[in-house]
């Protein structure tokens, strides 16, 4: 009897290890693991200055179609024109963007979308 009671314990506690990736490390709040709660500008330049205020296309310099999405007012400025948000989401009638390079990634459009609908605070 004592020979299977080892195996047995041994079996049971190898049966209560968890290696879940969503156990381990939980998403942060919002919608699909996209955190869109308290949006503010400072959430959402990084994302701007990675992808679209670049050397020759939206920066202070080149104001590419006239846009300088380097700073705050220049965004809310893109944004107020009404097309920005329909370039960045690839919308039917909108000059996709950022222009040769791959769509941003859903949740930094999400994270802009929510930004703009809490009325694009500093």
């Amino acid at each position: 009897m004592k020979k299977l009671i080892v195996p047995l314990a041994v079996l049971f506690l190898a049966s209560c290890y968890s290696d879940k990736e969503s156990e381990l490390y939980p998403s942060p709040t919002g919608s699909g693991g996209c955190d869109t709660t308290n949006m503010n500008f400072a959430k959402v330049q990084p994302i701007f200055s990675q992808s679209c205020a670049l050397a020759g296309c939206h920066d202070a310099a080149t104001k590419s179609f006239g846009h300088d999405l380097s700073n705050y007012d220049g965004i809310k400025t893109a944004i107020n024109g009404g097309r920005l948000l329909g370039a960045i989401k690839h919308e039917t009638g909108y000059m996709q963007m950022p222009k040769g390079m791959p769509k941003l990634g859903d949740c930094q459009v999400s994270q802009i979308a929510a930004w703009v609908n809490a009325g694009m605070p500093q």
